[in-house]
């Protein structure tokens, strides 16, 4: 149940450094990328629901970084109108990712304090920007000045230099002791165990993504001491396994980027051929917001 998918645009991640590093180990050979957008070139037997020139976007196993792919139709979803091709491309994963850690890991309501670490990021500017139309105050952490300057233009009502101060001892300043309802760590191991400090009893500390290295393991009776919280580690891919879900968080995820209300920036437009470059300034942490592949 397959379609043939010609890409117009491709989009980067960390996840596929993950994979070509072996941290998230896969069988040789194989090819990159995990998200993109175009048009559908021709059907499968038993691909319902899809037609030829639908336009598309896709998150799924890595084979994007190429100029056309074969796509499961449970991982496709039609593309409205008011979103671009490269917008999708470069939201898809990232998109889709702050969807599943604000409105279904943990349920931001209106006067949440949630912190945000790597705000400047592509998924973090997201979580500021969407967290802020939530009704959440957003405490952003950011690793230089110009990064700050990016996640206060998203919308971060507080933004923390972690190369400069004490993350948790500033969110317990800000919130006058009152901590935050909710971390969203893509980060990892530079941000463990501190970011269990700045949360308030009950607290839900979502781990996302490992952008220094894992966390490495810990007594789980941490959680207690710290104030009966929460911490989970939850993936992308369980959230989409279900076609339904993935529908909801797809639709979701098109309204408020078609309206305006998220703004989904792309730092840098860059020709497939130099898609080795691009990895070496993303593991660098030389880039900001999103990057956008072309065939």
């Amino acid at each position: 149940m397959r379609t043939t998918h010609l890409n117009r645009a491709i989009g980067v991640n960390y996840l596929d450094i993950y994979f070509r590093t072996g941290l998230y180990p896969m069988p040789l050979p194989f090819t990159p990328g995990a998200e993109g957008s175009g048009e559908v070139t021709a059907v499968g037997s038993g691909a319902e629901g899809f037609k030829v020139g639908d336009r598309v976007a896709y998150v799924t196993t890595p084979g994007s970084y190429a100029e056309a792919r074969n796509v499961d139709v449970k991982h496709l979803v039609k593309l409205p109108d008011n979103v671009s091709h490269e917008q999708a491309a470069a939201m898809m994963l990232k998109g889709l990712t702050a969807q599943y850690l604000l409105r279904q890991t943990y349920r931001v309501q209106p006067g949440d304090t949630i912190l945000v670490h790597a705000a400047a990021g592509g998924v973090g500017q997201i979580l500021c920007r969407w967290g802020k139309h939530l009704g959440a105050t957003v405490i952003g952490t950011v690793g230089s000045a110009a990064k700050a300057e990016i996640a206060r233009a998203c919308g971060a009502d507080h933004v923390i230099n972690y190369t400069t101060e004490d993350f948790a001892a500033r969110v317990a300043e800000i919130t006058k002791g009152g901590k935050c309802a909710v971390v969203y760590d893509g980060v990892g191991k530079t941000t463990f165990p501190a970011s269990l400090d700045c949360l308030a009893p009950f607290g839900v500390f979502a781990s996302y993504g490992s952008a220094s290295g894992p966390v490495e393991a810990f007594n789980i009776g941490l959680l207690a001491q710290k104030g009966s919280l929460f911490a989970t580690r939850p993936t992308l891919f369980s959230f989409m396994a279900d076609r339904l879900r993935l529908e909801t968080m797809a639709r979701e995820l098109f309204e408020v980027v078609g309206s305006g209300v998220v703004k989904v920036d792309i730092s840098e437009r860059a020709p497939l051929a130099e898609a080795a470059r691009v990895h070496r300034d993303l593991e660098g942490r030389r880039t900001t917001a999103s990057i956008v592949l072309t065939p």
